[in-house]
């Protein structure tokens, strides 16, 4: 039986995956499959790391759902949108709202540790890439490395990221690079 650990890309969805729509500086997801617009690169950054045999897994806060705003069909008809274009393994989403403190909902890494053991991946070796201080904060709790998209939110930031780039296909080689050492 194999056991060895696989690494993995975790990519957050609006603002990576999508274009977020952005009103008075803060960024929403689209609220209709119509209005996702896959970002340039995306595609061809997913195929370039799935060639170097990354799982990719979107990881998703969808807390509108919650909030009564969207409908949980409507979200999952945006998934299957994007899982019928990009060269995803897997779309996980969190459907809570901050108050129900669940452990899914970025940034705690819920999703993250969900992921490791359903695909037998070490966090250690995979990279979480979002374009928000909660996708870089849930990445560096499960022990991953991170990428921060920077959309430039007028938001305060929080953690760190390891490095900033302005897309995914930009941040590309780096996550190369640096899986490279850590085989």
């Amino acid at each position: 039986m194999n056991t060895r650990r696989r690494r993995a890309v975790f990519l957050d969805r609006d603002g990576v995956l999508n274009r977020a729509l952005v009103k008075e500086g803060q960024p929403y997801p689209p609220l209709a499959v119509e209005e996702v617009e896959i970002l340039p690169g995306v595609a061809r950054a997913i195929k370039k790391l799935k060639d170097a045999e990354f799982l990719i897994i979107c990881v998703t806060n969808q807390p509108d759902v919650a909030r009564g705003t969207q409908q949980r069909q409507i979200v999952e008809a945006i998934h299957r949108y994007l899982l019928n274009l990009l060269s995803l393994d897997e779309i996980m989403v969190c459907y809570h709202d901050d108050p129900d403190q669940c452990q899914c909902r970025k940034p705690l890494p819920g999703m993250l540790w969900e992921a490791a053991n359903k695909f037998l991946i070490d966090l250690n070796k995979s990279i979480m890439v979002g374009d928000r201080w909660r996708d870089i904060e849930a990445g560096q709790r499960a022990g991953c490395a991170t990428v921060l998209i920077d959309n430039h939110y007028p938001e305060k930031e929080g953690t760190q990221p390891d490095v900033r780039f302005s897309s995914l296909l930009e941040a590309v080689d780096w996550i190369l690079s640096y899986n490279k050492l850590g085989d």
